[in-house]
């Protein structure tokens, strides 16, 4: 374990970091001079990554990671909850078991991330970035437990933003079209994970000081063949 950076050093707590979308955007913060602490329930145990072991289907085991992170490094300026439980089944055949994962993970993990960390947020003036989906406004034929939490994300981080603006601190909604998440995915109609990284890199240190993006929408360049449909058609338009 490394020793904490000195009391300047900022920090970003990253959710689900441990591949994909979340790996990107610990990286991109890392490399833009943040200390990224990670949530995470696989570890990768790279050197430039601090990992704290965290299931986010427990809401103790939440409470318990943000603490540990306040505890070895003292702040968290930023936080980005990117961790996501996906399972697609309808409603008549879904298990009630995978829909409450998914309530656990997709949305209770961010409400008691942002609870715990609110007080070192606001201290630093800081920022929650969220992860949403296209998912949470288009919905599709066995997506009711992975759109109905996407959707309600919108809810939380609007009234986090208007609770929490008068203390300084600034909350957005991300909501990304297809992502090719999986290694060597080059369909040409998906973003790469390093460009969402990329925007969510530059909202967190290039927004001007006058104004908060509150919610912001990222489409992929290309739409796929007419044939595709589904979810795959939804979060590409």
């Amino acid at each position: 374990m490394r020793s904490a950076d000195p009391a300047g050093t900022p920090v970003a707590l990253v959710s689900g970091a441990n591949r994909g979308t979340g790996l990107a955007i610990a990286r991109e913060l890392h490399d833009r001079g943040y200390r990224v602490a990670a949530l995470n329930r696989t570890l990768r145990h790279e050197e430039w990554l601090d990992e704290f072991p965290c299931d986010l289907a427990d809401p103790d085991a939440v409470d318990g990671a943000v603490g540990a992170v306040l505890a070895r490094f003292g702040r968290i300026d930023v936080c980005v909850t990117n961790a996501v439980d996906r399972v697609f089944a309808p409603v008549a055949e879904m298990d009630p078991a995978d829909w409450d994962r998914s309530l656990a993970v997709n949305l209770t993990s961010v409400f008691r991330i942002v609870r715990a960390s609110l007080p070192a947020v606001r201290a630093a003036g800081g920022l929650y970035v969220i992860l949403g989906s296209h998912a949470g406004t288009r919905f599709f034929e066995g997506g009711a437990s992975y759109s109905a939490t996407k959707a309600a994300l919108k809810a939380l981080v609007e009234t986090v933003l208007l609770e929490e603006r008068v203390h300084g601190v600034r909350a957005t909604l991300v909501s990304p079209g297809a992502i090719a998440n999986e290694d060597g995915d080059d369909t040409p109609y998906k973003m790469a994970t390093g460009s969402v990284a990329r925007c969510v890199g530059a909202l967190v240190q290039d927004q001007p000081s006058d104004l908060v993006i509150g919610d912001i929408e990222l489409r992929p360049a290309q739409l796929p063949d007419p044939e595709i449909s589904g979810i795959a058609r939804l979060q590409h338009v």
